[in-house]
C-alpha cells in the first residue's frame, strides 16, 4: 500500500496536485506557537489543527476573556514554526484524530526533516506547544507590511504621521542638554536642526543597509545620562565662557570612539554571539530601568511652573488614555498624536498668556542673574517667568531662514579616554535596547524575524549612525527609537517606504532654520512635562517585552524585581555618597545625580579609574543590565520559560524568497562584502 506524501520544506517542491494559495500574513500571525514535542520512544505527538479567531485589536475596546483564551488542545499534525527544528508528521486519511500511521520514522528521514527550512504556517493554523512553555498572544496586525507600497498620497500621509507620533523623542533631548551646557537660544535651535538632519540621514541608512526594518533612528535616551554626567564633570564647572562649544567637542570625541566600538562588535559578529545570552528578561529590565532613572528631573522641573506643566501632563494623559478609542476620519487621532496635540495646545495657551502680559516680568530685570538680584520678589518671580513664558522673539528673530548643519560645525572633537570608555560601555546598553526593538517590530511587519547576521548588521550600522551623530554634533548617540514599536502597533503602518519618505521630509525640514528656532522656543517646563510622559512610556515599553516569556514564572518575576530594585537603590548610594547636604553645589538639584564622579565611593590612586567606576555604577540602566544579565544566564530555566528570542536561521532564510526580500541588502550590495559574513543574511 502506498504511503502518504511527507510534508516537505517551504516552499514545497513541485507537485502534480494543485496547491492552495493563501494571502501572505505577518510572521507573528503564523508563529505564535512552538514545535510539537517528540517523545523519547520515537513517536511524534500529533497535534490537531484548530481554527483560531483573528488576533484581537487591543485598542478597539474591552476584550472578553473568551477572546483571549487559549485554543483547545490541537489534534492534527501540521508544520512547526519555532525556527529551531522542523518535524514532519505523517497522517492517515482514515486514522482516528489524524493518528500517525508511521510511528517510527527512519533516522535518515528525521535527519532530512531537521535540516528543512523554517516552515510557513497557513492562516488559522496553530501547533501544540511544549508542556513547559506558555503560548504568546498575537500582537497587532499591521495594515501595510514591510514591503508594501500603499501609493503616493498614503505614503506622504503615513510618513508624516510616523514622525509626528514620535516627535517628542526627536526634539526633547537637545532641549535638555543644550541649556545644561550653557548654550543660548541660537545654540539650541542649531542643535535641533542638526538632530533632525542626522535622524533623517541615519534612518535612510538603516532602512537601506541596516536591518531594513521600518525603524526610525534618532537621539537615544540611553546616551542622555552619560551626556549629563560628562556635562557636569568637575573639570567643566570652572568654565566661564564658550562652555557650550567646549563641552560639545568633548561629547563628540567620546561619541566617535563609542560609535567605532559599536560598529566593530556589530560587523565582526560579536553581537551574534551575545544574542544567545540576551533574552526578553534582560531587555525589559534594562529599558524599564532607563525610563525610571530620570525621575529626579521630571516633576522637579514641572514644579517650576505648575499650571503649565500639569496642564501639559493632563492633556497628554487625556488624549492617550481617555480619548484613545475615539476615531476621526477612521483614525484614532488622539492616540496617535497625543504628544504633538498636547504640546501644541499647551504652547498656544502659554503664548497667549505671555503676549497678554499675564507672564510679564512686572518691572523685574530678567537680564540680571537670580543670585545677584537684590529683591526677594524679583528673584523668585523672574525664575518662574522664565519657565512659564513662551517667548519666540529670540529664537525666531535670530534663526536664519536657511541653515545647513555640517560636520564639525562646533570645532575639532576632543578625545578623552575616560569619557570615551564610559560611552563605549553605554553603547552596549543601546545595542541591547535595539535588539528588543528589532524582534518586536519584526513580529508586526516581516515574514520572519531577522537572522543573527541581520541583527549584527543592524548594530554595526547603528555604530556608523552614531559616528555621524558624533561628527555633526547632536550631543548624544543615535539609536533605534524604542517608541517605534508602539507607533507601528497603533498606526498599523509598517511600510519601509513610508518611513523612508518621512526621513527625506525630515532632512528638508532641517534645512529651514526657522523650524529649529521655533522648536527651541518651547518653555522648559513643557519639555519636562512631556519627558515625564515619554520616560513613563519607555518604562512601559520595556516591561512589555516580558510578554515573550512565561508570565507566571516566579523565576522571571524575581529576576526582574531584583534588577529594577537594585537599579534604583545602588545608583542612589553612589549619587549620595560623600555629598554634604549643606554644601553649595553649583548645579541644579535635578542634576545632582550626574556629579557623582567627584564624590563617589571609589578613591583609587588613578583618577581616570575613579571617574569611570563612579560614573558607570551611578547609571540605573547599567545596574539593571548587569543584574538581569547575570541572573538570567545563571539561574536555571528553560528557553521557553526565559522566552529566549527566536531568530531565523540563515540557511533557511536564504531558501525563502519572502525573507530574502525583507532583509537582503538592495542593489546586490552583499556580493561586494563576501569576506564579511555578517553583511548578508
Amino acid at each position: 500500500m502506498s504511503r502518504p506524501a511527507r510534508p516537505g520544506p517551504w516552499p514545497p517542491a513541485a507537485s502534480s496536485q494543485p496547491q492552495t494559495q493563501h494571502q501572505p500574513l505577518s510572521w507573528a500571525k503564523r508563529t505564535a506557537f512552538k514545535n510539537a514535542p517528540i517523545s523519547t520512544s520515537g513517536q511524534i505527538s500529533t497535534p490537531n489543527t484548530t481554527p483560531t479567531p483573528p488576533p484581537p485589536d487591543l485598542e478597539s475596546g474591552p476584550t472578553t476573556n473568551a477572546a483571549l483564551a487559549l485554543p483547545p488542545p490541537p489534534t492534527n499534525a501540521i508544520a512547526s514554526a519555532s525556527g529551531t527544528q522542523h518535524t514532519s508528521v505523517k497522517r492517515s486519511n482514515g486514522g482516528a484524530n489524524g493518528a500517525s500511521k508511521d510511528r517510527n520514522p527512519s533516522a535518515g528521514q528525521r535527519q532530512r526533516d531537521s535540516s528543512a527550512p523554517l516552515p510557513r504556517l497557513r492562516d488559522r493554523e496553530v501547533v501544540q506547544e511544549d508542556h513547559d512553555e506558555l503560548p504568546q498572544r498575537h500582537p497587532h496586525v499591521v495594515t501595510y507590511s514591510l514591503k508594501d507600497s500603499p501609493g503616493l498620497v498614503p505614503i506622504v500621509y503615513y510618513g508624516l504621521q510616523h514622525y509626528l507620533s514620535i516627535l517628542g523623542s526627536l526634539i526633547l533631548i537637545p532641549l535638555v542638554i543644550v541649556p545644561a551646557m550653557g548654550g543660548s537660544y541660537e545654540d539650541r535651535a542649531a542643535v535641533v536642526s542638526t538632530v533632525l538632519l542626522v535622524s533623517g540621514l541615519t534612518t535612510l541608512l538603516h532602512t537601506l543597509l541596516g536591518t531594513r526594518l521600518p525603524l526610525v533612528q534618532g537621539p537615544s535616551f540611553v546616551y542622555l545620562a552619560p551626556a549629563l554626567s560628562l556635562i557636569n564633570s568637575p573639570e567643566f564647572q570652572a568654565l566661564n565662557q564658550n562652555n557650550f562649544k567646549h563641552i560639545m567637542k568633548e561629547l563628540q570625541g567620546a561619541l566617535i570612539i563609542a560609535a567605532a566600538f559599536q560598529a566593530i562588535i556589530g560587523y565582526t559578529g560579536v553581537m551574534a554571539l551575545l544574542l544567545r545570552l540576551i533574552s526578553p528578561i534582560v531587555v525589559s529590565s534594562t529599558i524599564a530601568a532607563l525610563g525610571l532613572s530620570f525621575f529626579s528631573y521630571g516633576f522637579t522641573q514641572v514644579g517650576a511652573c505648575l499650571e503649565i506643566g500639569i496642564l501639559q501632563i493632563l492633556l497628554v494623559f487625556i488624549f492617550s488614555l481617555y480619548l484613545r478609542k475615539i476615531k476621526l476620519f477612521g483614525y484614532r487621532v488622539f492616540l496617535i498624536y497625543a504628544v504633538p496635540l498636547g504640546l501644541g495646545i499647551t504652547w498656544a495657551i502659554a503664548f497667549v498668556l505671555t503676549e497678554t502680559g499675564v507672564y510679564s516680568y512686572k518691572g523685574c530685570d530678567a537680564n540680571i542673574p537670580a543670585s545677584n538680584n537684590v529683591s526677594e520678589y524679583c528673584r523668585k518671580h523672574v525664575t518662574r517667568m522664565k519657565h512659564c513664558r513662551a517667548n519666540t522673539s529670540h529664537a525666531l528673530r535670530d534663526a536664519p531662514w536657511f541653515r545647513f548643519p555640517y560636520p564639525l560645525q562646533w570645532g575639532t572633537p576632543v578625545f578623552n579616554w575616560k569619557m570615551a570608555l564610559v560611552m563605549c560601555l553605554v553603547s552596549i546598553i543601546a545595542s541591547v535596547d535595539s535588539v528588543g526593538c528589532y524582534h518586536a517590530s519584526s513580529l508586526l511587519v516581516a515574514e520572519r524575524p531577522p537572522t543573527a547576521g541581520v541583527v549584527s548588521r543592524g548594530i554595526g550600522m547603528e555604530g556608523i549612525t552614531s559616528l555621524l551623530a558624533g561628527l555633526w554634533g547632536t550631543g548624544v548617540g543615535s539609536s533605534t527609537l524604542t517608541e517605534n514599536v508602539h507607533t507601528i502597533a497603533v498606526t498599523k503602518m509598517g511600510s519601509r517606504r513610508a518611513v523612508q519618505f518621512g526621513a527625506v521630509l525630515l532632512i528638508l525640514i532641517s534645512l529651514i532654520g526657522k523650524v529649529g528656532g521655533f522648536i527651541a522656543s518651547i518653555p522648559d517646563v513643557m519639555v519636562a512635562a512631556l519627558l515625564c510622559f515619554m520616560w513613563a512610556m519607555l518604562a512601559a515599553l520595556g516591561l512589555s517585552n516580558l510578554r515573550y516569556s512565561s508570565n507566571g514564572s516566579s523565576r522571571n518575576s524575581i529576576v526582574v524585581g531584583l534588577a529594577l530594585f537594585f537599579s534604583l537603590s545602588v545608583p542612589a548610594y553612589f549619587q549620595q555618597y560623600g555629598l554634604n547636604p549643606n554644601s553649595n553645589v553649583s548645579v541644579p538639584s535635578y542634576f545632582l545625580p550626574y556629579v557623582v564622579a567627584s564624590h563617589g565611593p571609589f578613591h583609587t590612586p588613578y583618577a581616570g579609574v575613579n571617574y569611570v567606576l563612579n560614573t558607570l555604577l551611578s547609571f540605573n540602566m547599567v545596574i539593571a543590565f548587569v543584574i538581569a544579565f547575570v541572573l538570567d544566564n545563571t539561574v536555571p530555566g528553560s528557553r521557553q520559560e526565559r522566552g529566549a528570542y527566536v531568530w531565523s536561521k540563515s540557511e533557511a532564510a536564504r531558501r525563502e524568497p519572502a525573507v530574502v526580500k525583507d532583509y537582503q541588502l538592495p542593489f546586490n550590495i552583499s556580493r561586494f562584502f563576501g569576506c564579511v559574513k555578517w553583511v548578508g543574511l
